[in-house]
């Protein structure tokens, strides 16, 4: 049976990436899985053909008239999915030969939870892209490690999230909680289902010896418009929605904070329009946002201290991740 796993990617105009990562999947040590790829209407024939080009490959595709956003297309892959646990990988990310062994080497040995891939910088492979992701206090959530020189692989450790370009999900889980939130369209919808699926009573870990090399925001362009409008609005949708009270009251005032700090910082910039637009957007499905966030809380199993734990408290530490960012890309 090929069906332990189904690895669901989604590709737009991925047609650069495409080959090297079903390249690295025919090399995996692990094979027991299917792959699924679901297109979002793509126009540059990346998928066309693949079954033929890679037949050694269980594939299947799933081609989309036009781009309905990674949450669609990855809760579309879920459902036609027949595996065990789902295994997502973006098509610019492409794992070395024993990224799915260990990953589901850890599944075995943590049955409930989720699981966080090591990712590299492929266009910079003495730099880590990332060791999955934090989530702090004030509703902002960041790759933990992002940019850090590369270090010896450790042991598998707790984190709060891991980022979807490479990640593995219990599939049941995944539907119990609904999977992506579809009206994210991309950006944040990893950390808010891994919200969820905390709030459903999973664990999350990082398992350093499952890696990929990762080129990142292949599609869209890092601090595009595109990715700080969505990025934005879904920060305040992940908040509202998934920090139990308490929790929400008590860190509230800090989540306003954090969300002025951007609108002026962004504004400073010249870049206010797109900002403002993201905060104003966000605030009008506040209502939608609520609904869906008593079913959440109503359902939750995990305690509100289990919750507080998981989350970063150093309330500046995301000054100081900025600040730290600021000054690599100036060198």
């Amino acid at each position: 049976m090929k069906e332990q796993v189904s690895l669901l990617i989604v590709t737009w105009n991925s047609a650069a990436s495409v080959p090297r990562c079903l390249d690295s999947l025919k090399k995996q040590s692990y094979q027991n899985f299917e792959a699924i790829i679901i297109d979002n209407g793509s126009t540059d024939g990346g998928v066309d053909g693949i079954k033929e080009k890679y037949s050694n490959l269980d594939i299947r595709t799933k081609k989309l008239d036009r781009n309905t956003g990674f949450a669609v297309a990855n809760n579309i892959g879920a459902h036609m999915a027949r595996g065990k646990w789902l295994a997502l990988l973006n098509a610019d990310a492409f794992p070395e030969p024993d990224w799915l062994k260990s990953l589901v080497n850890a599944a075995e040995q943590y049955p409930n939870a989720f699981f966080a891939s090591r990712q590299i910088q492929a266009n910079a492979p003495d730099l880590l892209d990332g060791e999955g992701d934090v989530y702090h206090i004030s509703g902002l959530a960041w790759r933990r490690n992002y940019g850090y020189p590369l270090r010896a692989k450790a042991e598998i450790e707790e984190v709060f999230s891991p980022c979807a370009a490479a990640a593995l999900y219990p599939r049941r889980a995944f539907l119990d909680v609904g999977g992506f939130d579809e009206d994210y369209f991309a950006y944040h919808e990893d950390v808010d289902l891994s919200f969820r699926l905390r709030l459903h009573g999973l664990d999350a870990y990082y398992v350093p010896q499952a890696t990929v090399h990762h080129i990142g925001s292949a599609s869209t362009g890092k601090l595009s418009d595109f990715a700080v409008y969505h990025g934005h609005r879904n920060l305040v949708w992940t908040y509202f929605k998934n920090m139990p009270s308490p929790l929400f009251w008590l860190y509230l005032p800090l989540h306003l904070l954090i969300n002025l700090y951007f609108l002026l910082s962004f504004s400073v910039k010249g870049r206010g329009k797109v900002i403002w637009q993201a905060k104003i957007d966000a605030i009008k499905r506040l209502g939608k946002m609520w609904h869906k966030r008593k079913e959440i809380q109503t359902n939750h199993i995990a305690s509100v201290r289990n919750i507080n734990q998981a989350l970063e408290r150093n309330f500046f530490l995301p000054l100081k991740i900025s600040f730290q960012r600021r000054h690599s890309e100036v060198e």
